[in-house]
């Protein structure tokens, strides 16, 4: 028995009919062509595949697409706009964040999800919120760095279009 879901990915409506017990993840990659959400772990260990639903960070490789239904999911795809690379992205670039880059869009993601609640974080806090991605490459130390650049960006641009 197949469903019909109706889901807001990234700012646009889909609807599709999936089985039932597809992972999000899958929905995602597989019928939505969203592929920087990647597969890992598959077991909610590694946070390769956390995306935003409704504003949360989640590991989309435990949420079944039929969960999604009616909400707004964020991917990797969805957070750039008209061209330019949200914050977190350029950060992770300016502070050599990354290296192979597969658990990078699951970082970015888990530290959009921060940001979003504490724009002035400590590292505490970073290093916390990111505690359940795991980077076998960089160590986390340049992560946490882009995330702070990212978080003085975002600060600047709030007082910026508020001087205006």
């Amino acid at each position: 028995m197949e469903c019909n879901i109706r889901v807001r990915v990234n700012g646009k409506e889909r609807e599709s009919t999936v089985e039932p017990r597809l992972l999000l993840v899958h929905y995602l990659r597989e019928n939505l062509g969203l592929t920087g959400t990647h597969i890992g772990c598959e077991t909610s260990i590694c946070g390769a595949c956390t995306v935003l639903v409704d504003g949360e960070a989640v590991k989309s490789c435990t949420l079944l697409a039929v969960q999604a239904d009616g909400g707004e999911v964020t991917t990797i795809e969805g957070l750039a706009k008209d061209g330019n690379l949200h914050a977190l992205q350029e950060g992770f670039w300016e502070e050599h964040g990354l290296q192979c880059g597969f658990c990078t869009p699951g970082m970015i993601m888990a530290a959009c999800n921060l940001l979003n609640q504490n724009p002035d974080p400590p590292e505490r806090e970073i290093r916390h919120a990111l505690e359940g991605n795991l980077c076998r490459c960089t160590g986390y130390e340049h992560i946490v760095n882009a995330v702070q650049y990212a978080a003085r960006k975002q600060r600047k641009q709030v007082r910026a279009a508020a001087a205006r």
